[in-house]
């Protein structure tokens, strides 16, 4: 069976294993997943993660971000998907707990934050969300 959205299931993966207090997780390797993880960990909500190759295999290895025992993403939320994709301009892009979370937005410039994508002037897909 193949996978219909790639993105979401990352987000599952970072999501579950949180809930379970699990340090580090593998997934499926792809650029546009490591573009959205080199967000979140400029952005702090992700310590650090790094592409392994075994055999023939690509996979990223992400070694998630606690506080005092709890998780620093208390929320990751899909908000475009592939049956409804979501688009906004930089002036429209939501903010997050009041700015307190990010969006990740998807621009012709690459993927990055709601806040340098306002900063830029440049809107696109909105991705997700992560508080």
């Amino acid at each position: 069976m193949s996978m219909q959205d790639p993105v979401s299931d990352m987000l599952t993966c970072i999501r579950n294993a949180q809930a379970m207090g699990i340090k580090s997780i593998r997934m499926p390797h792809s650029s546009f997943k490591k573009e959205i993880l080199q967000v979140l960990k400029d952005e702090g909500f992700i310590n650090d993660f790094e592409v392994i190759e075994s055999e023939k295999k690509k996979n990223l290895h992400v070694t998630l971000k606690y506080y005092q025992g709890r998780p620093v993403i208390e929320r990751i939320d899909r908000v475009s998907r592939p049956s409804l994709r979501v688009y906004k301009g930089y002036d429209q892009i939501p903010l997050v707990r009041g700015g307190l979370g990010i969006s990740i937005v998807s621009t012709p410039k690459g993927v990055m934050s709601d806040k340098t994508a306002r900063a830029q002037q440049v809107g696109g897909e909105v991705l997700c969300t992560v508080e």
